[in-house]
This record gives C-alpha cells, structure tokens and sequence, in this order.
C-alpha cells in the first residue's frame, strides 16, 4: 500500500511537473510560426534585406498592410469572402438543423444509415468533381458568381454538419421536449424555443467549421472566380501576391496574416462554446 501510494504521488507529480512544459511547448510550436508572421509583415523589406535573421523589427512600418488592403485590393477580397463565408454558415445550419433533427428523432425505414450516406460525399476527392460543377455552372450562367460559390460550399459543408447536429440533438433528453408538446408546442416550434438554445455549443462548432471552409478554401475559389478579379476572395488574392515576384516579402506576409487574422478572432470569440460543441455527443447516458 505504501508502495502504491508512493508510486501514485510520484506520478501525480511528475504530471504535475511536465504539464507546464508541455503546454509551453505546444504554445511556442504553434504560436511562433504566427507570431513570425506578423512580424515580418510590419518589417521595412530594406531592414529584412540587411538583417533576415533577426526577429524583432527594429522600426515598425503599416505600410505593408495598407499596400495590400488598398493596392492590392484585399478589401473586396475580405468583402467578397465574408459575404461568401457568411451565407455559407446561414444556408448551412438552415439546412442541417432539421436535417439533423429528423435523423436523431424521427423514426423512418433506413434511419441508422442515412447519417453515414451523407458523408458518402466525402470519398470524392474535390478534383473529381470539379470538372463536372465547372461544366454544370458553366451552362448555368453562374461561374464568375459569388451565388455559384457558395453553394458548392453548401454541398460540401452540410454533410458533416448533419452528422455533427445529429449527434448532438441525441443527448438532448427527449422528456424535455415532451414537456414543450405538452404545453402546446408544434414539433417546429420545440426546435426553435427547446432544442436550439441548448445546442448552442454544437452550433458554434458547426457554424466555425462552415466559416473557415468557405473562408480559406482555394480550388472551386479559384475555378469559378479566376476570369473576374472583383469577385476574387482572399485566398485568391493570396494565391496572386504568393506568385509574384514582384511582391516583397513584407507584402506578402501581410496578405497570410489578413487572411487568418479573422479565423482567429472568431475561434477565441467562441473558443468556450466551440469546446463544449466538438466534445458534444462523445458520452450519453
């Protein structure tokens, strides 16, 4: 026993000893490489050029950003990506909500295995399926639209959105809802004042996943909207200072760090929410 207990207190210590090292460790892989990032982008290119090695600018310059946000046009690109990024989410949980709801409650032949048929869409690599969406848009008159975009967008995010709400529309207790039935409420209603409100963490998982797939996707961006620069998003834009050579390093640098900045402030806005939403469904009882 008292070996036991001496081996536990030496575990719990040594735990309690390399967690902050861990932490710190993972901290400064993921942090630095971002934190570089932006300090290269508020250096002067003639500074980099006399001295690349040092990490920290002697003088800090804006220059950068307003090259890329004015000259380079990144504000309609942030425009056209948020407009896109935006109606993805809103069309997404639209769809998925009720989706997801008939599959965690309703009872109908096949019920088990539609959730997985939706991800069946996921065993076509992108590429497969972009020639044919190239043709099909192509004759409808939506290739160089924002509107054609985002419903490919929608195509692709819906699926896994369905199987992430399902999950979590399980573990709300079903009593819950026969209470709302009781007290008059129609099945659309029960989802609307019951279920939503407590899946709010599930939502904003979703919802971000929707986000940042319609914000830094390139290929579909770049077969639709690569003839018409105004409607360019920013992983587009990116993609053009990335393959010039006349674009200092700076330039460039600052273009990566607008394009992420944005899915940052979102992740901490909703980092406590996000968290609850991708444990969501991993226990039940």
């Amino acid at each position: 026993m008292t070996r036991g207990m001496s081996r536990d207190r030496f575990e719990r210590a040594l735990l309690r000893g390399l967690k902050p090292l861990v932490i710190a460790f993972l901290l400064a892989i993921t942090a630095f490489p971002f934190l570089y990032m932006v300090m290269l982008s508020v250096r002067d290119i003639q500074e980099l050029i006399l001295d690349p090695g040092s990490l920290w600018p002697r003088s800090f310059t804006l220059d950068t950003y307003a090259n890329v946000l004015g000259e380079q046009g990144f504000l309609t690109f942030m425009r056209n990506s948020a407009i896109v990024a935006v109606a993805t989410v809103a069309a997404t949980l639209l769809i998925s909500i009720p989706g997801a709801y008939a599959v965690a409650r309703l009872r109908f032949f096949g019920r088990r295995q539609v959730h997985f048929l939706f991800l069946a869409v996921y065993l076509f690599p992108a590429i497969v399926l972009a020639i044919p969406l190239f043709v099909l848009f192509t004759m409808m008159g939506l290739r160089g639209s924002l509107v054609g975009l985002i419903l490919v967008y929608i195509a692709q995010t819906v699926p896994v959105t369905v199987y992430m709400l399902r999950n979590y529309f399980e573990t709300v207790p079903q009593s819950v809802e026969e209470a709302a039935a009781i007290d008059g409420c129609t099945r659309l209603s029960t989802i609307w004042r019951v279920v939503l409100p407590l899946s709010k963490p599930a939502l904003m998982a979703t919802g971000l996943y929707a986000f940042m797939i319609a914000w830094n996707e390139f290929l579909f961006a770049l077969l639709f909207l690569v003839e018409r620069r105004e409607s360019w998003t920013v992983s587009l834009g990116l993609s053009q200072l990335a393959g010039s050579i006349e674009i200092p390093t700076t330039v460039l640098m600052a273009g990566s760090v607008v394009l992420t900045l944005p899915i940052v402030i979102v992740f901490f806005a909703g980092e406590r929410l996000l968290t609850e939403g991708l444990t969501a469904g991993a226990e039940k009882g």
